[in-house]
């Protein structure tokens, strides 16, 4: 399994950025996926996430700002980051679930979101 994440950077306060995360060595379509963050000092957090069937769930701090979608056919994950503030910059992290929870992790991207 791999999940290559790609789209981070620098970004200034209310702009936007899109995550994408590349998946193979999987049946990507039947899994639960998902995105954490780990900003410098803190513990790693649940972004969002979204079932096979498409439900998603937010974090309280993104919601409303952000939002997760897959492309099966692409075997792809997204994250639609809007309205970014200082406090979303940290390494974002793609996964993938099993009924334990978080079984594969991507290598990260990194959000700096800075004037």
């Amino acid at each position: 399994v791999q999940l290559q994440a790609s789209g981070g950077g620098l970004v200034q306060p209310g702009g936007s950025l899109r995550l994408s995360c590349a998946a193979s060595g999987m049946l990507f379509s039947i899994r639960r996926m998902g995105w954490y963050r780990q900003a410098p000092g803190k513990q790693r957090e649940l972004v969002a996430s979204i079932t096979s069937d498409g439900s998603t769930n937010y974090a309280d701090s993104v919601m409303g700002r952000f939002t997760i979608s897959r492309d099966n056919a692409k075997s792809t994950l997204y994250l639609q980051m809007n309205s970014l503030k200082p406090e979303d910059t940290a390494v974002y992290f793609c996964t993938r679930f099993d009924w334990r929870g978080p079984d594969y992790w991507g290598q990260g991207t990194l959000v700096t979101v800075s004037s």
